[in-house]
């Protein structure tokens, strides 16, 4: 399968590049072709300037080479991994501007001829969300946890409903051991695996 694999954290010492490193060799040796976007590595703009919010309708709704890269990247793929700290009650802005730039009209999602909003994705059959979280599970709960419900039922929207989705949290990430983070990684090793 053909795995895109966001990462959103600015430390390359994180755990979140913990988890991405521990992902990407399960997915690896699990047999998947995996393509890595670091998207604080490449130094990718989250903001929408002027000028692409006035082409976001038109025939040509990306301008900027980088993001359009990462638009024929996510036109084939097969599956999503995103990694992220949880900040904020959401995911990082880095991350959602990625969303919002990349996953414009023509590649997000399309138009049927009654100018409906109709799948662009519908090529991805996973979707997996890994977040850290500083707060326990049930203050995550309480504030509705929105990283994980843009990925889980937004993007879903554009890939489709028969799209699997799994999610992968480690909570009161601020107090956790090192047992903790050792057997989160092992979870996230085993569900790549399996992906």
């Amino acid at each position: 399968m053909r795995v895109v694999l966001v990462v959103a954290h600015p430390d390359p010492d994180s755990f979140s590049h913990a988890i991405a490193a521990a992902a990407l060799a399960a997915l690896s040796g699990a047999g998947h072709e995996v393509t890595v976007l670091d998207l604080y590595e490449e130094e990718f703009r989250p903001a929408m300037s002027l000028d692409e919010r006035l082409a976001y309708h038109g025939d040509r709704p990306i301008l900027d080479p980088t993001v359009e890269r990462h638009a024929r990247i996510v036109d084939d793929a097969e599956a999503f991994v995103f990694v992220y700290p949880t900040w904020w009650s959401t995911m990082p802005a880095i991350l959602k501007g990625w969303l919002e730039r990349v996953l414009v009209p023509g590649v997000g999602f399309v138009f049927d001829e009654h100018q409906r909003v109709r799948p662009g994705l519908t090529h991805v059959r996973r979707i997996v969300g890994i977040s850290t979280y500083g707060a326990p599970r049930w203050y995550v709960h309480a504030m509705h946890d929105n990283g994980r419900r843009t990925l889980m039922r937004a993007l879903r929207l554009n890939t489709g409903f028969s799209t699997r989705r799994a999610w992968l949290g480690l909570y009161g990430m601020d107090n956790c051991t090192a047992e903790d983070r050792a057997e989160f990684l092992a979870r996230v090793e085993q569900r790549m695996r399996s992906l």
